[in-house]
């Protein structure tokens, strides 16, 4: 599955770092992406180009909910049994906030 479309890259330059800061938990969902073998979820709010990547940033969930960065590269290069790899979620709203997606 493709994690980045033009649709989402689109949506990535309008919201870069900082953008959302004060929305909080009400910030705009832009992508959501998970593991669908198990652990891991990433709801993404911000995002800024670095090169050829996307350094992002969102309310994460492994071990616990919490909010940080990430690069786009390390989801796309994430090896799970039996061949699987992350997915993007494909049935989120189109206005979805962190407080509607996440179990904090």
């Amino acid at each position: 599955m493709k994690l980045l479309t033009k649709e989402i890259i689109s949506k990535f330059e309008n919201h870069p770092f900082r953008s959302q800061e004060e929305k909080g938990f009400d910030a705009e969902v832009l992508v959501k992406y998970f593991n669908p073998m198990g652990a891991g979820t990433w709801l993404i709010t911000e995002a800024e180009r670095e090169g050829d990547d996307w350094r992002l940033f969102g309310y994460c969930h492994l071990f616990e909910w919490e909010w940080g960065y990430l690069m786009l590269s390390d989801l796309q290069n994430l090896k799970l049994p039996y061949g699987m790899t992350v997915e993007r979620d494909l049935h989120i709203s189109e206005h979805a906030t962190v407080r509607g997606l996440a179990k904090y």
